[in-house]
This record gives structure tokens, C-alpha cells and sequence, in this order.
């Protein structure tokens, strides 16, 4: 059995399953290269829960939680199936490590997960189970939900979180073609922390990282990435797969962390 890598993706605006820019080929490339997962198990920003949930359903339904997009975005399904049996095998892993979690039976596929997944495996062949991010934790406590996580990665399992790199929707203003400087500013510390293995620096990012609350006036859709640290092995550097800038402010990065 393959131990793949941990993965954080970018998933931007929900037009980005129509408009792939340069990030979209990378994913397709990227998942080409790897071993075909047996399963994934991911975490997006876009189920928030009171405490953890895990994903049971057995043939989750693609929710297009999103409004004022153009009607062909609305069309697009992922009919990728569920996995029951690995949800209770994620909710034994987590209740082993001391994180009171249950199953949720009636979850679709939010966004957040269904489009990076269109691109990675556009064949939707591959079974998912969604993690739910609990709405008051801070990166260290998703960073453990992670780490309770990393040995199924040693099954074939992806773990994934998916969420933004920046995410500062109040500075869309359309039309934007060159990255904002605090965008690149704050994406390039990120890389070099994670480069570097310095997890106590990223844990404070709040903190230490330049123009952090800029990039993330909420945490929601940066706390993902340490879903994805926690799920790495030890000492694990990043490939990054993408660094591109959309709309002068989302910053698209991707990067696997291999062992």
C-alpha cells in the first residue's frame, strides 16, 4: 500500500471550477502523478460545525452553496460516492485521541470540496469523507485533529484540507490582474515557515505572519492548512503545485507535503 502525501488546496471562488487558470492543469497534473487514492478524507471551510462531525453518507449529494454565479456553474455535479465504513474508522481515530466527534448521514459535497476535486479527479471515481471544521477552534486544536488522522495516509488515504491561501473578499473589487504586495508578502512567509518545519511560527501566525489579518480578517479558511500539517510525517517539506494569484487578492496556493 502507498503512503501518500498530505495536501492543502486553494480552492478559491466557486468559479473556479469553470475557470481553471494555472492552478487547475497543476492539480490534474499532480494527481496523475500519484498513486490513485483508495479514499480521501477532507476538510473544508465550508461546514462549520459546533464540535466535530464526520461525513457518513453514503452517495453525498453536490451542494451549490453559493448564489449570483452564472447558470452553467449550477449544472455541474460531483457524483463522487461516500464511505461510510472509513467514517467510522475516522470517528475510532479521533475518539482515540481524546476529540469527541459523530457522524453526520445526511451531508452533501459543499463546494469548498467538490470543485478543487473536479480538477484533482474530475472522474469522481474516488470515495470521499468530509470532516466538518468546528467553528470556535484555533490552528493548534485542527492541527491535532489532523495529526489523529496521518496513519491512515499509510492505507492509501488523502488527507486534504482545502480553504485559501488569503481570503479577503471585502478587497474584490474586479478587475484586478497583479497581486496585491500583502498577498505575496504573506503567502511567501507561509511557504518559507512550512519550508523550514517551523510549526510553532505558523501556529502563531496570528501573530508573527506579516499582514495576517489582512489576508484573513477570519480564520475559516486558513485553519484547513493545519488539517494538512497535521496529517503530514514529521519533517515532511512541501511541494508546492501552485502559487498563482487570482483577482489580485485570492492567492490559489497548493502544495503537497511529502515525506
Amino acid at each position: 500500500m502507498n503512503t501518500l502525501p498530505s495536501l492543502f488546496v486553494s480552492h478559491g471562488s466557486p468559479m473556479f471550477a469553470l475557470d481553471a487558470g494555472s492552478t487547475g492543469p497543476a492539480l490534474r497534473a499532480w494527481a496523475q502523478a500519484q498513486p490513485r487514492p483508495t479514499s480521501i478524507v477532507v476538510m473544508s471551510p465550508h461546514w462549520m460545525a459546533r464540535a466535530p462531525l464526520v461525513m457518513s453518507t453514503p452517495a453525498p449529494q453536490t451542494w451549490h452553496d453559493f448564489g449570483g454565479f452564472p447558470p452553467e456553474l449550477y449544472q455541474l455535479q460531483y457524483p463522487a460516492p461516500g464511505n461510510p465504513e472509513l467514517a467510522q474508522e475516522v470517528l475510532a481515530l479521533l475518539q482515540a485521541a481524546g476529540i469527541d466527534a459523530s457522524a453526520d448521514s445526511r451531508r452533501p459535497y459543499d463546494h469548498g470540496t467538490w470543485v478543487p476535486l473536479m480538477h484533482l479527479y474530475p472522474e469522481a471515481d474516488v470515495p470521499v469523507v468530509q470532516v466538518a471544521l468546528p467553528a470556535t477552534w484555533g490552528p493548534a486544536q485542527v492541527y491535532a485533529l489532523g495529526r489523529a488522522l496521518r496513519s491512515l495516509r499509510e492505507r492509501g488515504v488523502l488527507l486534504m484540507g482545502t480553504g485559501s491561501m488569503t481570503h479577503n473578499l471585502g478587497e474584490f473589487f474586479g478587475g484586478q490582474t497583479e497581486p496585491a504586495p500583502y498577498v505575496v508578502e504573506f503567502s511567501r512567509w507561509v511557504e518559507d515557515k512550512i519550508a523550514h518545519g517551523d510549526t510553532t511560527a505558523l501556529l502563531d501566525y496570528r501573530r508573527q505572519a506579516p499582514h495576517a489579518q489582512r489576508a484573513h480578517p477570519t480564520e475559516d479558511h486558513f485553519l484547513p492548512l493545519f488539517f494538512t500539517l497535521g496529517a503530514a510525517a514529521d519533517g515532511a517539506r512541501p511541494d508546492y503545485l501552485s502559487r498563482e494569484v487570482q483577482y489580485g487578492m485570492l492567492a490559489m496556493d497548493a502544495f503537497a507535503l511529502q515525506s
